[in-house]
């Protein structure tokens, strides 16, 4: 599956943006997906997950309360709705599917190319 997010922006904290990837392929509604944060210089996190029916979500401590995933198989594609944001938000945002997820911190497999946030203050 190849993926590819966008939506990304600048925005004042307290705004809202919302990340929409794009995937190709057919095998799209049999795999989990999820979105991904990286800031220059640190570890790539794991921002948001949900699993292939869209009746299972997951969230990090930081997203819970504020974002919310989405999917549409029919469209292929996954959503990440954010509010009320913040200037820590500011990362490159990937999205990423998983054939077998282990947590949803582990086993994820393919990656797009990700989309920029920036959140002013």
């Amino acid at each position: 599956v190849q993926l590819q997010a966008s939506g990304g922006g600048l925005v004042q904290a307290g705004g809202s943006l919302q990340l929409v990837c794009a995937a190709s392929g057919r095998t799209f509604s049999t795999l989990s997906a999820g979105w991904f944060r990286q800031v220059p210089g640190k570890e790539r996190e794991f921002v948001s997950g949900v699993n292939n029916l869209g009746s299972s979500t997951g969230y990090s401590a930081s997203a819970r309360d504020r974002f919310a995933i989405s999917r549409d198989n029919a469209k292929n594609t996954v959503y990440l709705q954010m509010n009320n944001l913040r200037p820590e938000d500011t990362a490159i945002y990937y999205c990423a599917t998983a054939r077998f997820l282990r947590s949803w911190y582990d086993g994820w497999d393919s990656w797009g190319r990700g989309t920029q946030v920036t959140v002013s203050s």
